[in-house]
């Protein structure tokens, strides 16, 4: 491309990095869900997540023509159980992060890949052990599944980020359920994870006072994060377990320490651009913890901190990256819910919503119209000649 080329989702070349990526991205989750069982550890399905992300990527864009262009995870995996919402991704085996899934569990899987700076990254929730269930559990799920699906269908042109808001808050309230506190969804852009446009769930006074409000518009793409937990205040607070994933924020500082310059080094060379890294890929993970203190002190380097609700309750997590299209939204990564496994005697008590979860998020193009009708006029022609 070259330096005007259109970086937006109106450029029919970035719509196929971004849903290559997330393909990509769709593919490997299935297979960690797959071997997410009884007995599993977080250590091996992270290690599998990231693993299968590097072999899916090195089979694309190998010609004289694209090999240039920039791919990598743009979120290593995540393995996050029960009332640990995010970025949980054991550095060894020796990591405390390094927990045994049991049957039961409600676990949530993060990763992502990015494709020219193009990252497509998706969350989804299951139970260990997949098998039907009720109580708590269910309607959590059922809860998280769809604030998504409502959330999605209110990211229309001209509707505002308070509009995303409200409606994730009424959905978690039928089901007893509260979004997380605080919790953020960003527009995205090229090599930008964290775009300028915000959505918050569940805002404090505070957060209400000091958020912009802002229209969705045409062409934007947004990585939805959608947290919901079992706990009735939605509060977390940051969990025993070190910081693994950290990424470069792009700002520079003249760092004084040995030790900072050569993590910040190590994070230039293998991480994949701005976008977040696991400290085990560091020659020395133990050492790099040293030099990152001044890199975060000073922002050049951003923490993942792990967080976690209170003991006893769940958190689910249903993540999804889209454009908004002419057309509707468009889906770049596509978590799966299968409600015949979480019966729930709960329900959303609203006509609005209960009308917009019926609403396909892409209408038909006038292309696909046509097509249509044209197809059904043969048709017709050709019974009426029989």
């Amino acid at each position: 491309m070259s330096n005007n080329a259109d970086i937006t989702v109106a450029n029919t070349d970035v719509v196929t990095k971004y849903k290559t990526a997330g393909d990509i991205a769709n593919r490997v989750l299935a297979e960690v869900r797959k071997a997410a069982k009884d007995q599993s550890t977080t250590w091996d399905l992270c290690n599998l997540g990231d693993k299968l992300l590097e072999e899916e990527l090195s089979k694309i864009y190998n010609s004289k023509k694209t090999s240039k262009i920039s791919k990598g995870i743009a979120f290593p995996t995540c393995i996050n159980p029960n009332n640990i919402p995010a970025h949980l991704s054991p550095v060894n085996q020796e990591d405390e992060a390094n927990i045994t899934l049991q049957n039961g569990d409600v676990v949530n899987v993060m990763l992502g890949a990015q494709i020219d700076g193009y990252p497509s990254i998706i969350g989804e929730t299951f139970i260990i052990g997949e098998e039907v269930t009720s109580g708590r559990k269910a309607d959590l799920i059922t809860s998280a599944w769809y604030a998504s699906e409502a959330a999605l269908r209110t990211f229309k042109p001209g509707n505002r980020n308070w509009d995303v808001t409200n409606i994730v808050d009424k959905v978690a309230k039928f089901y007893e359920t509260t979004a997380l506190e605080s919790m953020l969804t960003h527009n995205q852009e090229k090599n930008v994870l964290y775009g300028p446009k915000e959505i918050i769930l569940n805002p404090t006074k505070e957060n209400k006072n000091q958020m912009d409000t802002f229209r969705f518009e045409e062409n934007e793409v947004y990585g939805l994060d959608i947290l919901i937990s079992t706990s009735e205040e939605g509060k977390v607070k940051k969990a025993n377990f070190n910081t693994s994933l950290f990424k470069l924020t792009g700002n520079n500082y003249a760092l004084k320490l040995k030790s900072s310059h050569q993590v910040l080094g190590e994070f230039k060379s293998k991480s994949s651009g701005l976008f977040p890294m696991n400290i085990k890929k560091c020659d020395e993970p133990r050492k790099a913890r040293v030099g990152l203190i001044e890199c975060v002190n000073h922002q050049v380097i951003l923490p993942y901190d792990v967080m976690a609700d209170k003991q006893g309750e769940y958190v689910a997590q249903f993540f999804t990256t889209f454009a908004i299209t002419k057309n509707g939204v468009l889906k770049f990564t596509d978590p799966s819910f299968n409600q015949d496994l979480y019966k729930t005697e709960k329900s959303i008590k609203d006509e609005e919503i209960n009308t917009l979860l019926t609403q396909p998020l892409k209408a038909e193009s006038n292309a696909a119209k046509k097509k249509k009708a044209k197809k059904a006029a043969a048709a017709a022609e050709a019974g009426s000649a029989n």
